[in-house]
């Protein structure tokens, strides 16, 4: 006996709406990018622009997300990103510093220095992962230690592919207070260090962190969040003739991480 029309009906309404949780889960993630991109608080008004969804759908999806704990409504009416996803971020950052560990292992051998990977978080780079060089003079970062990228060759290579204004926007935010004698502090001369980064494929920090400290970064191309890996040590051993030899093995292991990072997410 075929199906009733009630019983086709409700058959066809639950994929219906299945679909519809899944659309509005995506949207809701991409609407908590879109703050973390914002500097992580935004007005509706910028959101329904940015997004192109109706104000009526991104006011339903706020209100589920604050409910959560994801995102917090201000006292002006503008929504910043929640404490909620503090512990989802930190455990997240640990899981990716964990699977790094060997390859970063794998630098400090072929390197003999400090290898170190960092994320972009907001308007501040962090550390996740380290493993020390074997030299009894060498560099040490604290894992989870947050530094801002204008001083340093991960945040070079972190922001080297963001248009112009994204990095102009962020650097009025941050402001670019100098941590040494050779930091860039002004806007255009890091644009200008961030072409470099572009056209030579690495970024370099020289002495602009630490004095006496020389660090060679790369992205981890296509990483599932912007990442990047970086070898330190003093001056005296990362010199230019070093450097020749180091970057080819930053931007190997940055390859083979970004196909690690790749097989650790969902097909």
């Amino acid at each position: 006996m075929p199906p009733s029309s009630a019983s086709t009906s409700a058959a066809e309404a639950k994929p219906q709406g299945a679909s519809g949780g899944v659309q509005s889960l995506e949207r809701a993630f991409d609407l908590l990018e879109r703050m973390a991109d914002a500097g992580g608080e935004v007005g509706l008004s910028e959101l329904s622009s940015s997004s192109g969804l109706p104000l009526p759908t991104i006011h339903r999806l706020m209100r589920t997300l604050v409910a959560c704990g994801y995102v917090r409504q201000q006292p002006n009416r503008r929504y910043a990103l929640g404490p909620r996803l503090i512990r989802l971020g930190e455990s997240a950052s640990r899981l990716l510093g964990t699977w790094a560990r060997p390859y970063l292992a794998r630098l400090v051998e072929e390197t003999g220095e400090t290898a170190n990977m960092a994320l972009l978080d907001g308007d501040e780079i962090v550390y996740v992962a380290q493993v020390p060089s074997r030299h009894a003079v060498r560099m040490f970062t604290e894992v989870g230690r947050r530094v801002l990228p204008h001083s340093t060759g991960v945040g070079k290579a972190l922001l080297a592919n963001h248009p112009p204004e994204e990095v102009r926007a962020l650097l009025g935010r941050t402001g670019m207070p100098a941590a040494t004698e050779k930091t860039i502090t002004d806007p255009d001369g890091f644009l200008e260090a961030l072409a470099d980064v572009r056209r030579l494929g690495y970024a370099v920090d020289d002495n602009e962190q630490e004095i006496g400290v020389r660090c060679l970064a790369v992205p981890v191309p296509n990483s599932p969040t912007s990442a990047a890996i970086s070898i330190s040590g003093p001056t005296g051993r990362v010199t230019e003739a070093a450097t020749d030899k180091i970057v080819p093995v930053l931007q190997e292991v940055a390859a083979q991480l970004s196909v690690a990072l790749a097989s650790q997410s969902p097909a």
